[in-house]
């Protein structure tokens, strides 16, 4: 499943922000700061970043004020994967005239993992393999430790008919008559989810065509895989080898 962890690092994230201004505003003067910071944004990364500092644009879908003392802001960010929190408490400074910076950061959200369902300490996990050797007891193990096929519940999903399955695996395109059904809406270029009639996950392709030109296209190529997880051999084979039987 590392080979598709990308899908979840680059996805869209959610924080819970505290941001400390160097000198009180009225909150309605704030609330209108903020307003202007959701949508697209040119971002320039911090000093102590681990990419170059060039300027970007990120998009920004939603900045919540939760709580206001007067010095600290609790602010709840829904952005694009790479948009910096403490950037945006910087630069929300700068517009306010006072000055701001963040104090405290905690990620909720990351792809389809949530706090409420998905995301769990480290700690968890050692106690949950202790409880298992030492008591033989699986439920903890079972509640951390997921399906691969919840990383992608984010992303546009393909059927791909059984006929297809093994064809992808060995590294061909699927083309048009391989499709059993998709998620509408997709557009070239998209990343979506390859999966069997059964659920399983094949793995990750780039759309070469919009979900509007396969539903009336009779044959094509209609996505490239990127990232194939599924072990080859588990489905029947369609197709024969050059010179085989």
């Amino acid at each position: 499943m590392t080979r598709i962890v990308g899908s979840v690092i680059h996805s869209d994230k959610e924080y819970v922000c505290v941001m400390q201004l160097h000198a009180p505003v009225e909150e309605e003067r704030l609330r209108e700061v903020l307003n202007e910071f959701e949508g697209v944004i040119y971002q320039r990364p911090p000093l102590r970043s681990s990419v170059k500092r060039a300027l970007r644009k990120k998009r920004v879908y939603k900045i919540e004020l939760l709580e206001y003392t007067g010095k600290y802001a609790l602010l709840h960010i829904w952005s694009e994967a790479g948009t910096y929190m403490r950037k945006i408490c910087w630069d929300v400074g700068l517009v306010l005239g006072t000055g701001a910076h963040m104090r405290e950061l905690r990620r909720i959200r990351t792809g389809p993992f949530t706090e409420e369902r998905g995301l769990v300490r480290m700690q968890d996990i050692a106690y949950a393999l202790i409880r298992y050797r030492d008591e033989g007891k699986e439920d903890l193990l079972r509640k951390y430790v997921l399906p691969g096929e919840y990383s992608v519940c984010h992303l546009p999903k393909v059927v791909v008919r059984d006929s297809a399955v093994e064809s992808i695996v060995n590294g061909a395109m699927l083309a048009v008559p391989g499709i059993a059904m998709l998620h509408e809406g997709i557009e070239k270029g998209d990343t979506v989810a390859l999966l069997t009639l059964k659920g399983e996950l094949i793995g990750l392709a780039r759309a070469e065509m919009s979900s509007e030109e396969i539903l009336s296209a009779e044959r094509g190529i209609a996505f490239k895989p990127r990232r194939v997880i599924m072990e080859p051999g588990l489905y029947p084979r369609m197709w024969k080898a050059k010179g085989g039987s």
